[in-house]
């Protein structure tokens, strides 16, 4: 057994709620933590290379990244804000061109790091394929083509 085999082996066991975050912040498969999301830097894989997960599942489905990348802006904006008011660090008009440029510019950066969350986030609740998947028969084959199995009796 070569090492590609035993580590798709060893992603089939559940994995923790911290390993799968993490490997959404590497921009790794959640499943797997072997195939890149993106293949760009806004542009998006469909699926993993490596398992076949989707990584958008649904129309609509990356909404939970914007929140994700709202959030973790706010939430740095504000403790930016009170750290350099009460310092007295900045006067109040450079404090509000800083954090202006900061909350314009890193959830750009951030973007990528926010749709990995949401996917991971998503991994660990609702595991790939749902049961939704499953019934229209979702799966990977070679080629990294999508299959869909005939319907019974049909």
């Amino acid at each position: 057994m070569n090492s590609s085999e035993s580590n798709r082996m060893a992603t089939n066991k559940p994995i923790g709620g911290v390993a799968t975050m993490l490997r959404g912040l590497r921009l790794r498969c959640p499943c797997c933590g072997m195939g890149p999301i993106f293949n760009g830097w806004f542009a998006m894989n469909d699926r993993c290379a490596e398992c076949g997960r989707l990584f958008d599942r649904a129309p609509g489905y990356l909404l939970g990244s914007i929140y994700f990348n709202y959030g973790v802006t706010a939430v740095l904006v504000v403790i930016a804000y009170f750290s350099l008011y009460f310092t007295e660090t900045l006067s109040g008009k450079q404090l509000l061109w800083l954090l202006t440029a900061f909350g314009g510019v890193f959830p750009l950066w951030f973007f990528r790091y926010a749709r990995g969350l949401w996917i991971a986030f998503d991994e660990r609740w609702d595991p790939w394929p749902n049961e939704e998947e499953a019934r229209r028969g979702e799966r990977k084959v070679r080629g990294g083509a999508e299959k869909r199995d005939a319907p019974a009796g049909g």
